[in-house]
Parts: C-alpha cells; structure tokens; sequence
C-alpha cells in the first residue's frame, strides 16, 4: 500500500517514514501543500497522512483542494492543534479522520488501517478473507486453511494489496508503483517472481486463488466463487 506523508519538519517526516515502512507500506513524502496537490492528483496512493500546519496550501486547504478536484484519497490530517472547532474544521474540509499531537505511533497506524479499510466500502472486516485464505494486517498474520503461512515483507505488502483489490485484476504497472514504490518497468520481472513464492508458500500452484490475467497482470479471487458460476 502507498502513503503519502505531507510533513515540512524534517525530523517528524523522518521519523513516520521509517515507521510506516518497517509496518510494509510503500511511502513517499512531501514537504508543502502543493506538492502534496500535485502528487495526489498525478501519481496513486492507497492512503495520506497530511500535517495541518505546512507551507503553501496548508491541510485544510489541500483536503478541500482535492476533493473539489474529484480525488477520494482517504486523508489522515495530523496537528497540534487540538481544539473542538479546528477538528470540525478539517473534518468539514474532507478529511476522514484527525489526530492530534502528541500521538502513539500504534494508534496512528490502526487508524491508517482504518481508513484503508473504508475504502473496501462500509463494514470492511479488520481480517481480510478470500475464500480460505485469512490475512489480519495488524498482527501481520497470514493463514490458509487455518495454517499459518510466513511472508516476506515484501510477499506480505503483495498479498495485502491484492486481497484488498480482490475480484479486481491489476496490472503489473498497478502492483510495482504501490508495493514498491517503482514505476513501472518493462525490463524487470520482480512482481512474475514475487507471485511465483506465494503461488508455492500458499500452495495454490493448482488451488487457483491467484490468477493470472493474460495480458494485464494478477488477480486474487475466491476460486470456489468461480466454478459455483460456471455451474
């Protein structure tokens, strides 16, 4: 999953940066609003963790700016200030949710995770299920028929994508720019190769819950789903 971070100190961008990475998101960080604008509306993030108090637009503004501009990128303002009306404020600007500092690192990543969640539409569970594969992204903890499975990061942030975007194939262009941050790059075959070790440590090699879509890319569906159609 990619996140933007929209921070101007060095040091607190610094800091949720190598947090947000050691959790397996892909992150990418912009020190003033209208960077952040053009960012948003140019490039795809899963999620934004936006500062109030920035340079050029600040947060309220940036929030209300992508909105208008039609951009549903689920946004975490973060600030100090923590008055009933500045909360009002950047919530009615279009924010999803607002935290104050200081702030528990913990508690700004299961509200992240909450925001992603929303993205799944109304009532998205906290464990994401494909058919028998289980995944809970807070405990990072991964089973197929209720047998526990270990990840790499980078397999996990795959998986986690895809499941997230179940049903909906993805290009290979889609996986590398968020589960690795890349742009695509037609010479490489790092998302064939990271495929392949799930396809084996889920042993789905002939399960078929992760499918292949010539000329597009992967798609993680619920195979059982598939032949109850055919039949």
């Amino acid at each position: 999953m990619r996140i933007l971070i929209v921070e101007d100190n060095p040091r607190i961008a610094s800091f949720l940066q190598k947090g947000l990475r050691e959790e397996g998101y892909v992150v990418d960080v912009a020190g003033d609003g209208d960077t952040a604008f053009d960012r948003a509306t140019q490039q795809g993030f899963d999620g934004a963790v936006v500062d109030v108090m920035i340079p050029g637009r600040d947060g309220f503004a940036l929030v209300r700016d992508l909105r208008e501009a039609g951009v549903a990128l689920p946004v975490l303002l973060l600030t100090a200030r923590d008055r009933t009306e500045d909360k009002v404020m950047g919530l009615d600007s279009g924010a999803d949710d607002y935290l104050t500092k200081p702030f528990e690192f913990s508690e700004l990543t299961a509200r992240l995770r909450a925001l992603l969640r929303r993205t799944q539409g109304t009532g998205a569970p906290a464990t994401l299920r494909v058919g028998d594969l289980e995944m809970d992204p807070a405990t990072r903890d991964v089973k197929r028929d209720g047998q526990h499975v270990e990840l790499t990061p980078k397999e996990f942030a795959l998986l986690e994508f895809l499941m997230r975007n179940a049903d909906r194939p993805l290009s290979r262009a889609t996986l590398m720019e968020h589960v690795w941050g890349i742009r695509f790059d037609p010479g490489t075959n790092i998302v064939d190769v990271c495929v392949n070790s799930l396809r084996n440590k889920l042993q789905d090699r002939d399960r078929g819950l992760i499918q292949t879509v010539r000329g597009v890319g992967y798609v993680v569906r619920n195979p059982e789903e598939r032949v109850e159609a055919a039949e």
